[in-house]
């Protein structure tokens, strides 16, 4: 969600709001979200480290919400790129609620195609087994069935034909733990 008006609309169909990464410090935003009484799931901005999250938890449970599952998505290292502290997986989980780990987005590379978004997909499933191995409580990706010709995203996507080898992968990681 953008804003707040969108969220009570959106509160009525939706099982989870999301609050996206560069919007993850409106306290408007977040409570509103977090009032409607759905699961909120709130993006860890790239500009951010990981223990700066725990103001904006707070934010939703003054709403008197702990429905809550935050995403990580990587660091605005610099040069149209993402880079992933996986401590932060574990700093994160201290403060008590899910961590889901958005792979398809830490590697996007943000204006790296010129015009448009690129990313490197080839690196999904070695952070996707490294995410797991810490200990994350979930991944975000995306999957289609032609990744090259997805309307958007494509350069970050997974194929669908790869999909149920690699979360065997992690199924086996998750298994050691």
């Amino acid at each position: 969600m953008h804003s707040r008006e969108e969220i009570i609309e959106a509160a009525k169909v939706l099982d989870i709001i999301q609050i996206p990464a560069f919007l993850c410090r409106q306290t408007d935003l977040v409570v509103a979200a977090a009032r409607t009484g759905k699961v909120v799931n709130i993006k860890k901005g790239q500009f951010l480290a990981p223990w700066d999250v725990q103001p904006i938890i707070k934010k939703a449970e003054s709403a008197g919400n702990k429905s809550i599952i935050i995403t990580e998505r990587g660091f605005c290292f610099g040069y149209n790129n993402l880079v992933t502290d996986f401590r932060a997986i574990g700093i994160m989980r201290t403060f008590g609620y899910p961590v889901i780990y958005d792979v398809t987005h830490s590697i996007q590379l943000p204006g790296g195609k010129g015009g448009c978004s690129g990313g490197q997909r080839e690196f999904v499933s070695g952070l996707s087994r490294a995410a797991a191995a810490f200990g994350c409580d979930g991944l975000f990706l995306e999957v289609h069935s032609d990744p090259d010709s997805a309307p958007c995203d494509g350069p970050n996507m997974v194929n669908l034909k790869e999909l149920e080898a690699l979360l065997r992968q992690i199924k086996r990681i998750e298994g050691v733990l």
